[in-house]
């Protein structure tokens, strides 16, 4: 049962923009209707958004590595004209941030304010100058890798190059931090994570990532980092992805997706959320749902809507309202406003 909104949520990743480009040729109609059948396949929309109490939201502009090289970069620019085209729409609904303080004043105007983030260094084709401008058309965060590794830093999967980051990559950072374009570290493997928190002097973010120690998957976050996480002052965003959760629900999707699929519910989710906690403190948490980036999504968090269930749950939990109103989106905002000067210095 999905819940009234109690709660803000500022969200660190969905991937809408490039489920758009596969089935619906980048079209932003009807997206404010959820009753069109030929949007039933999507787990976002505009009053799915309102139910849910998103008021900021970090749409993913993600290209597969498929495309590379500037075939990669104009498949970026084609996921950030479509977000600006989708706010263009909807201009009651949705408004263009790049700020914490465009947070609140989409607040006060009843609208969800729409950032960007690049979910993979690959869309930079190794280039300072397309960072930059990334930066410029309002990307406030580029994670690292994505399933492989960059010629700089090493992903989770795949093959291990430079066993973490190499100085090429200590130069992409220090230039992220000078443009005040966030640190992502999803996808990453725990040797980029820890050069990256090593090289930063800005505090960083995971955008949609869950817990090491719950589930060892290589998606997940070592406690030895999320310790650190917490010295950095940044903010671990979980994800909701199955695979991510549970370790029964990888190894039956490891092995083809055979017999009975292993349920994963909200109560994961929450489970995660609290072992974040309990290891980097309660000021270092946050929500990054990945929602329209996988298919199948846990038992009572099936579309953006139903995000309230997951507050409802802790609330069950004993979670109080100040620490919940933090997971839900104050924690991220700290972040992106101790990067907002250098990014406010550079675009000026």
């Amino acid at each position: 049962m999905v819940r009234n909104s109690k709660f803000a949520v500022v969200d660190g990743h969905n991937d809408l923009a490039w489920l758009c480009r596969e089935h619906r040729e980048y079209s932003v109609a009807g997206l404010d209707s959820e009753h069109d059948s030929a949007l039933s396949r999507l787990q976002t929309d505009i009053p799915k958004l309102r139910r849910g109490g998103v008021q900021g939201q970090f749409w993913s502009v993600w290209v597969h590595t498929d495309l590379a090289g500037t075939d990669s970069v104009q498949a970026t620019l084609e996921q950030i004209d479509f977000i600006h085209r989708l706010i263009a729409a909807y201009p009651d609904d949705f408004v263009r941030a790049v700020t914490a303080d465009d947070i609140e004043a989409a607040q006060h105007g009843g609208r969800i304010a729409s950032f960007l983030g690049v979910e993979g260094g690959n869309q930079m084709n190794n280039s300072l100058a397309v960072l930059r401008e990334y930066a410029r058309l309002g990307v406030r965060y580029m994670t690292l890798t994505w399933n492989s590794s960059t010629e700089w830093a090493d992903a989770a999967v795949g093959e291990v190059t430079h066993d973490g980051i190499n100085d090429r990559g200590r130069a992409v950072i220090a230039e992220m931090n000078r443009i005040g374009m966030m640190v992502d570290l999803s996808h990453v493997s725990a040797a980029t994570m820890q050069d990256a928190l090593d090289a930063t002097t800005l505090p960083l973010l995971f955008s949609h990532s869950s817990c090491f120690a719950l589930n060892p998957h290589p998606r997940n976050v070592p406690d030895a980092i999320l310790t650190q996480l917490a010295a950095n002052d940044g903010v671990q965003m979980l994800t909701f992805v199955p695979a991510f959760l549970s370790a029964d629900y990888r190894s039956w999707e490891d092995n083809g997706s055979v017999g009975e699929k292993p349920v994963v519910t909200v109560a994961h989710v929450a489970d995660h959320v609290e072992h974040a906690r309990s290891v980097a403190g309660v000021d270092h948490i946050g929500l990054g749902g990945d929602f329209d980036g996988c298919p199948d999504m846990p038992v009572g968090l099936a579309n953006v809507a139903e995000y309230p269930n997951l507050f409802a749950e802790l609330e069950r939990r004993g979670w109080s309202d100040a620490d919940l109103a933090k997971l839900g989106s104050q924690n991220v905002l700290r972040v992106l406003r101790a990067n907002d000067p250098a990014y406010r210095a550079f675009v000026a």
